[in-house]
């Protein structure tokens, strides 16, 4: 496995220390401040220990006396699945994100914990992306949902839920094929890690949250306290397009030297090179029995047969009405901003997969934001205005 970003905030005035954490390994610190994000400094002994022991104590942060890989004082587990209370943990003068706890608040991506039950209303496998040596495997998946034939990929020949892991070859962060020119999974990148608005995406440390070659702008604070003016930003299209392995007609997920990516830098693009038929135009004749993928539909046109993601909101009807930043319902953009932007622009801004589902785990099935039970048409009482109405304005 590889690297998930850790970002930890000094406790006074507005520098900022982001520190590294590797998946087995956790790296070093390097501070910045205020929304400028800079390469790595600080205290290596933050981070790394020469002996891995002090005072006759271990020095990983779960006190485990087993030494990690590169000198670190903790796993990525033991860095960002601690499981405690809060969705944020304080080391010293350091704060660490946890993508698994059992708080009642979490970050942007999610939390795992509602997996297990660890947090809020039970357990279930649908509530997230099962990571087996975290969650536990899926008891009722194997491939991916919606995943396209080529290369495997329908039947969890590739990528299942069996062997899905936070980063490399089967994750989501970093190099995620080994035929690349880089190691698999995101060694080094926390040293090259920068932030804000990620437009390049050319390595895994320029990359949107260690997402390679996805592109977008990041929350500061992971979203622990998000509002309409501070939050996540993301890279999307106007129009969904053609998505394959193969190339040619079609645009390949394969980038030469890079391996599995995004090939224009959306999160919806992204997504698609597990989910393909969520997320693409339909391929060959749009039959689920063909080595391609049968899409939301042959044009980027409504009627489709499967939601779209990657296209913007049309400027008339119903969809003209969402003009103010939903939280619940985020958006896309058709270029990254230079800072987080309250307002939604029907006609350029996108939908796309994370408006609807968050992307480790969520309280609800399917990993969505929000309780599709709730999602009734012409009688959304409490859910009026939100979830699927918060574009679908005149629908509840």
């Amino acid at each position: 496995m590889g690297k998930l970003l850790i970002r930890i905030r000094a406790k006074k005035g507005r520098c900022w220390s982001v520190a590294s954490g590797v998946c087995l390994s956790f790296g070093f610190i390097f501070v910045f401040c205020g929304s400028v994000f800079a390469s790595m400094s600080g205290i290596c002994a933050d981070c790394h220990t020469m002996h891995n022991s002090q005072d006759n104590a271990p020095m990983n942060f779960d006190d485990s006396p087993t030494p990690n890989e590169n000198l670190t004082r903790g796993s990525c587990y033991g860095c960002h699945a601690q499981g405690g209370g809060t969705a944020t943990v304080v080391q010293g003068t350091s704060i660490i994100p946890q993508v698994m706890h059992s708080g009642t608040k979490h970050l942007a991506a999610g939390n795992f914990g509602y997996i297990t039950g660890m947090a809020g209303s039970g357990a279930a496998d649908n509530k997230g992306h099962n990571i087996g040596n975290l969650t536990g495997t899926d008891s009722v998946l194997y491939g991916p949902p919606g995943g396209i034939r080529q290369s495997f990929h329908y039947d969890g020949g590739v990528v299942n839920t069996d062997n899905l892991t936070c980063a490399g070859t089967n994750g989501c962060h970093g190099y995620r094929y080994p035929a690349s020119s880089y190691p698999e999974g995101i060694s080094g990148a926390h040293h090259k890690n920068v932030g804000g608005q990620l437009t390049v995406a050319d390595e895994t440390g320029n990359s949107y949250r260690f997402i390679m070659g996805v592109q977008g702008y990041e929350s500061d604070d992971w979203q622990e306290n998000a509002t309409s003016g501070n939050h996540n930003e993301y890279l999307a299209l106007d129009a969904p397009v053609q998505l394959g392995c193969a190339g040619g007609a079609v645009l390949s997920c394969h980038v030469s030297g890079s391996g599995v990516q995004a090939p224009d830098g959306t999160m919806s693009q992204f997504c698609a090179t597990c989910h393909g038929n969520f997320h693409t135009l339909t391929v060959g004749d749009g039959t689920d029995d063909v080595p391609n993928s049968s899409g939301v539909g042959a044009v980027a046109n409504s009627p489709f047969i499967r939601h779209p993601t990657d296209l913007s909101l049309p400027a008339i009807g119903e969809y003209a009405a969402y003009t103010s930043y939903d939280l619940q319902s985020p958006v896309g953009r058709l270029a990254v901003p230079a800072t987080p932007n309250s307002s939604v622009v029907p006609g350029s801004d996108a939908v796309m997969c994370l408006s609807c589902h968050l992307s480790h785990a969520s309280d609800f099935p399917s990993m969505l934001r929000w309780d599709y039970d709730l999602m009734i048409a012409g009688n959304g009482g409490g859910a009026s205005g939100s979830g699927c109405f918060a574009c679908h304005t005149t629908k509840d």
